[in-house]
């Protein structure tokens, strides 16, 4: 039995000792990660680590932090009253303005965890206060945030047409803008269907004011200090390309010195288990592609007669794995993958192109992925699980959905 079968039948495993044991599957992953990776290969126990989120790690425990701040002192509520009002009154409206505005966000050029990091905790709390399910709110902002980001000034589109380029291909921004927003489109429409028509009383948690904030929102000097850290976090990543988690973690440094006692009570908010369970996951996801588990598939793959069997095969890789590692690295790894397979001509390129950056960005409400994760941490305490739920539901739903109906839209038509 090669390396590569046995490295997933060890995360096949993981999945299923952590549904019958209840044990964070974090830690599950990375006792695998050092059984797999340091006892029975022989890596060094700093090689195995290698792969650990620092990155996702930081983003999480701050955005949670900043916002957990900003929720216990009033400002979301605030700012929730806001939107309703800004929207006339019309809580239907709000989700969709979610969803463009993490897509107008990321066409500019934010990270798409910037976006959501951003968006995500207030329409979350927004869908708590109006009895909508959380998981609508989030779905929605990550939606939008995948819709925008292969813009030609997004982050994601760049990637894409500067690996093409130096494999001497070439697919128009325009195409692949257009093909990627309307596959995600579909996904928040989609998400409106199951999740937007109906109120969940269930997930109604704080109809009573939370001890500790006044019983109607109120613009305090506290809250305006937090109102200007969210801005500059948003100029930060958008205008200043400045790293989300920590810019994010020195904004709430800033206002935890300033403001002790609200920090006391928001540094509870973070999301321990949550940031636990995504590093862990992805320390052991990383660890299979060091080991050129994504590489093999690839080759394998492209040595495959049947072209159009190939092309749904490249994009089941892609939304799979990218569901459970860095939408940014998958894309970086599969577009030099996939160049020889669409250089033969077999295929047509702007198709191909649309269907493997789709699959791959419409997986990222996935709870394993940095968005995904967000969205989880973000959800209040007593309802975090039954999210984490849905969106594990979801995610395995659109990874067997997206990358076929990706497919068969851009390249069979």
């Amino acid at each position: 039995m090669s390396t590569e079968l046995i490295g997933v039948l060890v995360l096949a495993l993981v999945f299923v000792l952590a549904s019958l044991t209840g044990l964070n599957m974090g830690i599950l992953a990375l006792v695998s990660a050092f059984l797999f990776g340091a006892v029975w290969l022989g890596h060094p126990a700093k090689e195995v680590l290698a792969g650990f989120p620092a990155d996702m790690f930081v983003v999480l425990i701050a955005v949670t932090f900043l916002f957990g701040i900003a929720r216990t002192n009033g400002t979301v509520e605030w700012l929730v009253h806001a939107a309703v009002r800004a929207a006339g009154n019309r809580v239907g409206v709000v989700p969709w303005v979610l969803f463009l505005l993490t897509t107008m966000l990321c066409a500019t050029g934010a990270a798409s965890p910037a976006a959501v990091a951003i968006v995500a905790p207030i329409g979350i709390t927004f869908a708590v206060r109006h009895g909508m399910s959380p998981l609508y709110a989030g779905l929605m902002a990550v939606n939008g945030a995948a819709a925008g980001s292969f813009a030609p000034t997004g982050i994601l589109g760049g990637i894409v047409n500067s690996s093409l380029t130096a494999n001497h291909l070439h697919v128009g921004g325009a195409a692949l803008f257009a093909g990627t927003f309307a596959v995600n489109l579909v996904a928040a429409v989609m998400t409106w269907l199951v999740f937007g028509r109906r109120r969940h009383s269930d997930t109604l948690l704080t109809k009573e004011p939370t001890p500790g904030n006044p019983p109607a929102p109120v613009l305090g000097p506290e809250q305006a200090a937090t109102l200007a850290a969210m801005a500059l976090l948003v100029m930060g990543t958008v205008a200043l390309s400045l790293d989300t988690g920590l810019f994010a973690l020195t904004l709430a440094a800033a206002l935890a010195m300033v403001f002790r006692a609200t920090a006391q009570r928001a540094a509870k908010e973070i999301a321990w288990p949550v940031v636990l369970l995504v590093c862990g996951i992805v320390t052991y996801i990383a660890l299979l592609q060091s080991l050129g588990v994504v590489d093999t598939l690839g080759e394998k793959i492209a040595a495959v007669g049947a072209p159009l069997l190939a092309a749904l095969l490249i994009c089941y890789v892609g939304g799979i794995v990218s569901a459970f590692a860095s939408t940014t690295g998958i894309l970086g790894a599969l577009m030099p993958l996939a160049a020889p397979f669409l250089a033969s001509g077999s295929i047509a390129t702007t198709g191909m192109v649309i269907a493997l950056s789709s699959a791959a960005t419409v997986v990222d409400a996935s709870p394993f992925s940095t968005n995904g994760a967000l969205v989880v941490a973000n959800t209040p305490e007593q309802i975090r699980t039954q999210t984490y739920r849905g969106l594990l539901r979801w995610g395995a739903g659109v990874c067997a959905i997206a990358p076929i109906a990706a497919w068969f839209a851009f390249v069979v038509l």
